[in-house]
């Protein structure tokens, strides 16, 4: 594949991203081989390209704070006790898919290396394991709910 067959894939990609996203986009970058594409742009420079509406019958979507509303938490974490923490920033998911049952719930021994909920970011599932061995304390984070890099989404005690 020559230059110009990869950067045509490449924008390719970026469209069909660009109209999978629900939120605003301000940059895209993608790689294929020697080829990089990359687009940035201020949402309120340059419209956002128009996305077909959800149909009336498809169920609410659950509501994401505004850009710099903190995001939803069930309480706050208690200072000096361990915690697992969002690698990444995204949605919150306690289990691996909808109806299924959560990866741990309060009360749980956890050891190092279990996964113990996904965090979503651009459709892609990024798994979040303990860092040490505890019991479970409490689920800081309701279900479905954005965070934020680094904050705190499962309270340990020592095991």
């Amino acid at each position: 594949m020559d230059g110009e067959e990869a950067l045509a894939g490449l924008r390719r990609q970026a469209q069909h991203l660009i109209a999978e996203l629900a939120g605003p986009v301000r940059r895209i970058r993608l790689r294929s081989g020697p080829a990089v594409l990359e687009v940035e742009w201020h949402p309120e420079d340059v419209p956002r390209p128009q996305v077909p509406a959800v149909p009336a019958q498809a169920a609410a979507p659950t509501p994401v704070p505004g850009p710099g509303a903190p995001p939803t938490v069930i309480r706050p974490p208690v200072p000096g006790r361990a915690a697992v923490r969002a690698p990444i920033v995204g949605t919150f998911y306690r289990s691996p898919e909808p109806g299924a049952r959560p990866f741990v719930a309060v009360g749980d021994l956890i050891r190092p290396g279990q996964p113990v909920a996904i965090v979503e970011a651009m459709k892609l599932m990024n798994e979040v394991t303990a860092d040490r061995a505890g019991r479970v304390a409490a689920i800081l984070v309701e279900d479905g709910q954005p965070v934020e890099y680094d904050q705190p989404l499962v309270e340990l005690d020592p095991a």
